[in-house]
């Protein structure tokens, strides 16, 4: 069996500016210290993109500070605020794809890990996510030479959620890559970008979405809109694998400690 730890849409600012008067910094740190005293025999944490708000050099050495000295290996992914070249010289030794993509393969004992790039810097819609002909060929390969279930991790979700707005800046080319996961080996696919838990089943494959560390979007199906926050807990998601099956848990940081009694 495996555990993962999974954080997505970090937000991370130059330190000067708040998003919705929430400091993504110390919402990060806390969801840290929270994974470190409850799960420090996690085998890897998978980082699910928007690493920063705006792809400053400043805000990625800030995550590489507070990255320093966990016991855990890490997978980073790029979403929609990331900057593709910034990323690469703050984090130079981060596995690339051969056209130079934040995509890679990690085979644990159970399953095979695989992260992929959607960030499109000229999306349009603005924001939205491709997963190119290159990056769609590397997948493809990775997913053909796995000899184990995959679980795969992607930032922008390969579904309509019924959040209109977000919807409309998903993975534009969803279809296609559900259609290629369909034909291999895949467990589960994971992703970020809503803030919002959210559980679905696309093609035929379950899909995971977690919330941010940061901020959240509150519940308003069918509104326009990709800006809409609100200032809940952050979150962080648990995953146990055992070949096959998987168990997603969701765990939010920052709430009122509770106490048990006996029945």
């Amino acid at each position: 069996m495996s555990k993962l730890l999974v954080m997505t849409d970090l937000h991370l600012t130059d330190g000067s500016k708040t998003i919705i008067g929430l400091d993504p910094f110390q919402r990060l740190r806390q969801g840290l210290d929270h994974a470190l005293r409850n799960h420090p025999d996690a085998d890897r944490l998978l980082l699910l993109g928007d690493l920063t708000h705006f792809g400053q050099t400043v805000s990625y050495q800030a995550l590489r500070d507070a990255l320093n000295d966990l016991p855990w290996p890490i997978s980073f992914l790029l979403g929609n605020h990331d900057r593709r070249s910034t990323f690469r010289k703050v984090f130079p030794e981060t596995p690339v794809d051969p056209n130079g993509f934040v995509q890679s393969a990690v085979d644990l004992d159970d399953v095979r890990l695989i992260t992929l790039d959607s960030l499109d810097e000229t999306a349009n819609p603005a924001h939205s996510g491709i997963l190119c002909d290159d990056r769609m060929a590397w997948l493809k390969a990775q997913l053909s030479e796995a000899d184990r279930p995959c679980l795969v991790f992607v930032h922008h979700p390969p579904f309509e959620s019924g959040f209109v707005g977000m919807d409309a800046i998903r993975l534009r080319n969803d279809r296609a890559f559900l259609d290629l996961i369909a034909q291999h080996n895949v467990s589960h696919v994971f992703a970020g970008h809503i803030h919002r838990t959210i559980t679905a089943k696309a093609a035929g494959v379950p899909v995971t979405v977690f919330k941010s560390t940061c901020h959240q979007m509150p519940m308003l199906l069918g509104e326009a809109g990709s800006t809409h926050s609100v200032d809940e807990p952050g979150a962080y998601g648990i995953v146990l694998t055992n070949g096959p099956d998987c168990v997603v848990h969701f765990e939010d940081f920052g709430l009122p400690a509770t106490t048990t009694a006996s029945r």
